[in-house]
């Protein structure tokens, strides 16, 4: 495999893939009160949910005020810590990261459809 040339790769990004949402993670959640709180945060717009691996994760759709029209960052000489560390190496434009996620919920009916088999008592 060829080397990647980031400065490349990020120069010809359409500029709509990066910087357009941010995850958080969270607490494993194991009971139902747990899960009927994550039902609650998912049923918020351009909010999903994920687990890989082993831990679970918030994914908030939200573009950074700071991203250019360009795809460049506004404020990229004091811009925070957490983008100075992430690695642009292997991102969105190689593959959709959801498709290796161990579980992904896109919207409140998925979480529901999961949470309705792995609890037999669910809604009761």
């Amino acid at each position: 495999m060829e080397p990647i040339d980031l400065q490349e790769k990020c120069a010809t990004c359409p500029g709509d893939l990066c910087c357009t949402y941010f995850t958080q993670e969270i607490d494993t959640p194991r009971s139902k009160l747990d899960f009927n709180n994550l039902l609650w945060a998912i049923a918020h717009e351009r909010t999903k949910l994920f687990k890989d691996e082993g831990r679970w994760y918030l994914l908030v759709e939200n573009r950074c005020t700071h991203l250019r029209a360009d795809g460049g960052c506004g404020i990229y000489d004091s811009r925070p810590q957490a983008c100075r560390d992430y690695q642009a190496d292997y991102c969105e434009r190689d593959a959709r990261a959801e498709d290796g996620f161990e579980l992904f919920f896109p919207d409140y009916d998925s979480l529901l459809a999961y949470c309705k088999q792995r609890f037999r008592t669910w809604g009761r």
